[in-house]
Parts: C-alpha cells; structure tokens; sequence
C-alpha cells in the first residue's frame, strides 16, 4: 500500500514538472549547477505549486508512507523530482527523527553536490541534532572523519541556524578537524558555519579565528570575518 501511494505521487509530481518544463532554461540549470543529471528546467518558484499540490493530494500518514515516498521521488532521474523528495522530507516533522538518519544518510552521499546535500544537512540533519542532540551528535562526529566529501561537509554545517543552541564544541571542533583540507566545499563550508555562528556569538568565533589564523585557509578566513572586525 505504501510503495503504490509513494509511486503515484512521484507519478503526479512527474507529470506536473513535465507540463512545467522549460528545456531552454533545462539547459542553463545544468550548465549552472555542471551537472549530467537531467532536469526540466523547472525553476523554485514553480515548483512551489507543484510540492503544495503533491502535499495535499498525498499526504503521509506513517514512517513507512514517509520513507517510501521520499525514495520514490529520489530515485526519478531529473533533479527537480529529487529538490521534491526533499521537500517531503521536511514537510514531516514528526518523522525527522533519528530513526530517519539513514535515508538522510543516503540522500547526502548520493546527492553528492552542495543544491542537495545542503538542504538535507541542515533542514533534515540539522533540525535531527537540534532535537536529539545527546544521540545524534556522536553520528555527527563520525561524518567528520568520513571518506565521503558530503558527509564531512554535512558535519560542519548542520547546525547552521542553532543560534544560541548551537553546540560550541561540536562545531570548532569539526572545523578544526577539517581545516587543512584543500576542498573547496570543505573550506568554503567552514567560513560559513562559523560566519552564521558568529551573528549569536561574534566573541566566540573572533577568538576562534584569530587562535586558528595560521591554519585556516584564506576562503575560510574570509567568509568568517565578513561581518566581524578582526
């Protein structure tokens, strides 16, 4: 029952994008984002109509329902269909819980470029650690010394929005951890986890990157100092 519910909405929002499609603008998304994937060339604010229509139409009622859609949408081979798996992920609170972090898991590493894994990091991820920090930080730790490139940069950003929540240790210490790297993800992911850290607490990350100064790259440095004096 729950993987012919999450066919025929992947089914509808597969029609809706194709009557949407625009294959000149198809064209610059992909030469945007440098991506082989296929897309329609629908653009965000058109698929806005689209996800309110596959929320009312299909609503989630269990886990099961919950997962079974999201892969279904997923595993469509245009990149909108995928940007639509994501926003019925987090259309569902209630199910953005650990339990879920192995689908997000997945999403990370096999979405593989920041217009995915970014929005799975810190909306899906990221709102996990807020609510179940004592569990999920210890999965967290782990990412920071992953293989995958994705699941690094998902450990330094998650908690992008935490404002007085954020976990300070958590996040110097995945900073420092991934500082030496020369990925330009990486670095530039660094400069903007402590650059939205520092818009709740300036003093603490200024006395972080001035202590790390020699270490940091100069993309990280930057993007960090933006709005600070150093």
């Amino acid at each position: 029952m729950s993987a012919s519910l999450a066919n025929a909405r992947a089914d509808f929002v597969a029609k809706a994008l194709r009557a949407a499609a625009d294959p000149a603008r198809a064209e610059g998304m992909a030469a945007y984002l440098k991506t082989d994937m296929a897309c329609y060339g629908v653009a965000k604010p058109e698929r806005v109509p689209v996800r309110k229509a596959m929320l009312e139409r299909y609503p989630v009622s269990s886990r099961a329902e919950y997962v079974d859609g999201i892969r279904a949408l997923w595993e469509r081979p245009h990149r909108e269909e995928k940007y639509l798996a994501i926003g019925l992920a987090r259309a569902y609170p209630e199910y953005i819980t650990l339990s879920s972090v192995p689908l997000y898991r997945r999403l990370v590493v096999q979405g593989a470029w920041w217009d995915l894994v970014d929005d799975v990091a810190i909306r899906l991820v990221g709102h996990v650690l807020l609510q179940q920090r004592e569990r999920m930080t210890p999965r967290v730790v782990t990412w920071i010394e992953a293989s995958d490139l994705w699941l690094r940069r998902t450990s330094i950003i998650s908690q992008i929005g935490h404002k007085e929540a954020t976990d300070q240790e958590l996040l110097f210490g995945a900073c420092l951890a991934r500082m030496g790297e020369a990925e330009f993800f990486i670095r530039k992911a660094i400069g903007w986890a402590l650059r939205e850290y520092a818009k709740t607490n300036p003093l603490a990350v200024r006395s972080f990157v001035l202590a790390n100064r020699a270490g940091m790259s100069g993309l990280s440095f930057r993007e960090a100092t933006k709005h600070l004096e150093v």
